[in-house]
């Protein structure tokens, strides 16, 4: 049964306009920022580091031509520095540390030497200086009143393999600036938040017999077990209200899809395939979205929960896995080569329900592991690339692609 779970996990891994059609900004048309440094507090080191952070942040949010040079002036000077003279907007901040060791920022946005956008920020702890980073950038997108990014200040859970039949779970901000490994020891993968608030998840434990689906509350640091099952056991989403899972299980053998209502604490069989069923996810209350190789191969189908009739979603490939479903839009993993003697190519690709257009959104590399954000303007995945693992943001009307590398280790899976 373990060996039939290793090879099903690699298996299961491998807006206003239609977002399948690519929008093409030119650059030069973005308006340009600067940004300049007035902090009272901190070393260099940290100062630059922080600077980094939100030029980062002001990329990823795709507004702006952003200029990378870091320039230093004091707070309350009436002009900005000379080089910015030419910037449609500037924007200045002061880091400082009050009497209680917190972390203060104060920020003003200038155009035209005015104050347009001025607001004040707070942490307790300088470690986690990315998440004011993430949220000064999402402040001014909504200060611009462009569509909401909230997802930047969400926190990312993911597996990290660290060496054969070990790994971790690790809560990071989506810039993997930020890591905390909350379960250490054993081999623990695909994690899962329980809940929108991000104090809770699921993720499954390879450790005992069987694999075991388990809980943790971040507030209390209370675990539990909910499930076990031979062969497999993975919790692949959660429904809006989190009252139902969608897990994948075998207990015959054959992998298939099952529905887990968390308050009764039963499960039934959605899917009944003598082949293989995995990676389900919610489209909507009635319907979901999973991987199957009903035709031979790996390929992406819809069923109505409520009655037996699966669809065929996409045409394209011969190899696709990896779904994941928000509104009217499903982005799939594909193998676009097929080679016996070298690296082969996996691509993300996004259809819509409502039309025939496939849009490709990666290049080169293993891309997979693919996540909407909760809006749908973004996603996030896992993407390998010359023994390099890092996770990718996707901007979906803007064309554009960010990528975020880990240190060490290799990522497994993750949720956002």
């Amino acid at each position: 049964m373990k060996i039939l779970f290793l090879s099903l996990m690699l298996f299961a891994l491998s807006f206003g306009g239609d977002a399948t059609i690519e929008v093409v900004k030119k650059v030069d048309s973005l308006p340009s920022v600067a940004v300049e440094d007035s902090s009272i507090s901190y070393d260099d080191t940290f100062r630059l580091k922080f600077f980094k952070s939100l030029v980062a942040d002001l990329n990823v949010i795709s507004l702006f031509n952003v200029d990378r040079h870091y320039r230093t002036t004091h707070f309350n000077d009436t002009s900005v520095v000379a080089e910015n003279k030419g910037m449609n907007y500037v924007l200045r901040y002061k880091l400082f540390e009050d009497d209680s060791g917190v972390l203060n920022i104060e920020t003003k946005l200038i155009s035209d030497d005015k104050n347009v956008l001025i607001k004040n920020y707070k942490i307790k702890s300088k470690k986690v200086y990315m998440f004011l980073s993430h949220a000064i950038a999402y402040d001014i997108n909504e200060f611009m009143g462009a569509p909401s990014v909230a997802w930047m200040k969400r926190k990312v859970i993911f597996s990290r393999v660290v060496s054969p039949r070990k790994s971790e779970i690790v809560i990071a901000d989506y810039t993997l600036s930020y890591q905390h490994a909350i379960v250490k020891g054993g081999f623990n993968v695909f994690p899962k938040w329980a809940n929108k608030q991000q104090s809770e998840f699921y993720y499954t434990s390879l450790d005992g017999t069987k694999p075991t689906l388990k809980h943790i509350d971040i507030r209390s640091g209370m675990g539990r077990t909910l499930l076990s099952s031979d062969g497999m056991i993975i919790c692949s989403d959660v429904s809006d209200d989190n009252s139902k899972l969608l897990l994948t299980m075998a207990p015959s053998g054959q992998p298939d899809i099952y529905m887990y209502d968390v308050n009764s604490q039963r499960y039934k069989r959605v899917t009944t395939f003598s082949g293989i069923d995995v990676n389900a996810q919610f489209m909507n209350d009635n319907t979901i979205v999973f991987v199957s190789n009903r035709l031979g191969y790996p390929n992406i189908f819809s069923k109505n929960i409520s009655t037996d009739e699966v669809e065929q979603m996409v045409y394209y490939g011969k190899s696709n896995s990896a779904c994941s479903a928000r509104g009217e839009y499903v982005v799939y993993k594909a193998r676009e080569t097929s080679s016996a003697f070298s690296s082969n190519t996996f691509n993300l690709h996004l259809i819509s329900t409502k039309t025939d257009f496939i849009r490709r959104l990666t290049a080169t590399g293993v891309n997979e592991f693919p996540r909407f954000s909760k809006d749908g303007d973004a996603i996030l995945f896992i993407k390998n690339y010359k023994q390099q693992s890092a996770l990718g943001i996707i901007r979906l009307n803007h064309n554009k692609n960010y990528l975020f590398p880990l240190k060490f280790g290799r990522i497994q899976s993750m949720d956002w």
